[in-house]
């Protein structure tokens, strides 16, 4: 399995991942990890953030001359934002009078419930590891689980479906293709004719010192069936693709294939019928499940749509308590996006490529990509001829 850990804070002085199961042999560059470290950091509606920083990954372990050694790999990413705030997030000492504590929760976020069970009267050492910032390392994991099924013929993709109650009609049918168009897209949606709407609309929210949320899809081609399993609950593939979805930050609800829709159905209009060919093997003439069955893949694209919250920071911020006077006030500000779905899809697509290289690795064993290939090609001639 793959097994990965992050740690650091959104102005901390870097963020840090380990990431075990990696075979040996991958060639893997920092280029390529950075290619989608800079998708992440895009779309129209982020923050000040974004200008400042420009992620870039630097490996300190784990690689040797462009390959991977089979050994836990670790990475860092450099916080430039670190230079404007070692005072206020230093490691050592003591606070200074510049430092001001945070004591204003706001609605929506991991402060006041984060402070509680932390027993933290300073919300800022809550609410610097809660920030979404954390995902910068996801999906530098993420990248490496990508390249990995890259070698197996497996692509993972996304596109954002919707923003607020805007929601226009995708005409592109092909997963891929909306992918494509979505990448040429301020926003990520797979009609680039469509970004002055949603534009208007993020500036509206912005404005009125509102923040959106949104619907964004991901999903992956090429999966052989047969990843996962029905033996046991944390086995099966679409419970752990929806837990992995789920803790992205800001997500609060998870479909797969048809998904809350199948539920207004009847059977006859939601079970994908199966057929056989001698050229395709089995497949199946719809895909309303979403590439998986009884917690198994079943060899169609599998199909993942997440539901982002409103992000909780509000520059016309709600009410809340502060906990030093325990007075009304308005919610703290910090500084924050008006919308992020675009780049949550980016962690969503790294999210699921962390679950399907830790599912196929499950299934084929193995230490080395030379090893894993042969069995891979063993696997699918049992999935050909089956």
């Amino acid at each position: 399995m793959i097994r990965f850990l992050t740690s650091g804070e959104s102005h901390g002085k870097a963020l840090l991942c380990i990431v075990e199961g990696i075979p040996a042999n991958l060639e893997i560059s920092s280029h390529y990890i950075n290619k989608e470290l800079s998708r992440r950091q895009r779309g129209y509606g982020r923050g000040g953030r974004m200008k400042i920083e420009s992620d870039r990954v630097e490996f300190l372990s784990g690689i040797r001359f462009g390959k991977t050694l089979g050994s836990p790999i670790s990475m860092v990413i450099w916080n430039k934002d670190w230079e404007n705030w070692s005072d206020k997030m230093s490691y050592e000492g003591e606070p200074s009078e510049k430092v001001v504590p945070f004591t204003r929760p706001r609605p929506g976020h991991a402060d006041l419930a984060g402070g509680i069970k932390y027993n933290q009267r300073d919300l800022r050492n809550i609410l610097e590891r809660a920030s979404a910032r954390e995902t910068a390392a996801r999906v530098a994991v993420g990248a490496l689980c990508k390249r990995f099924l890259e070698e197996f013929g497996i692509r993972i993709g996304s596109y954002v479906l919707s923003i607020g109650q805007l929601k226009p009609e995708i005409k592109e049918k092909d997963l891929l293709k909306r992918h494509e168009l979505a990448e040429a897209s301020e926003v990520r949606f797979p009609d680039p004719s469509k970004d002055e709407e949603f534009k208007k609309l993020i500036d509206e929210a912005r404005e009125r010192g509102e923040s959106l949320g949104g619907i964004f899809e991901v999903f992956a081609l090429g999966v052989p069936p047969g990843l996962g399993s029905h033996i046991q609950w944390d086995k099966r593939l679409d419970g752990r693709i929806a837990q992995a979805m789920m803790s992205i930050q800001a997500i609060k609800g998870v479909e797969i294939g048809m998904g809350f829709e199948s539920a207004m159905k009847f059977g006859s209009e939601v079970h994908d019928e199966i057929g056989w060919s001698k050229e395709r093997g089995y497949f199946r003439y719809s895909n309303n499940l979403g590439g998986v069955e009884g917690g198994i893949s079943n060899g169609m694209p599998i199909v993942v749509r997440c539901a982002m919250k409103p992000i909780p920071t509000l520059t016309k911020p709600l009410r809340s308590v502060d906990i030093q006077t325990r007075e009304e006030v308005k919610a703290g500000k910090e500084r924050s996006d008006v919308v992020a779905v675009p780049a949550a899809s980016i962690v969503g697509e790294a999210m699921l490529a962390i679950v399907i290289a830790s599912a196929l690795l499950e299934k084929l064993g193995g230490d080395f990509m030379e090893e894993l290939k042969e069995r891979f090609k063993i696997y699918m001639e049992h999935v050909k001829n089956f």
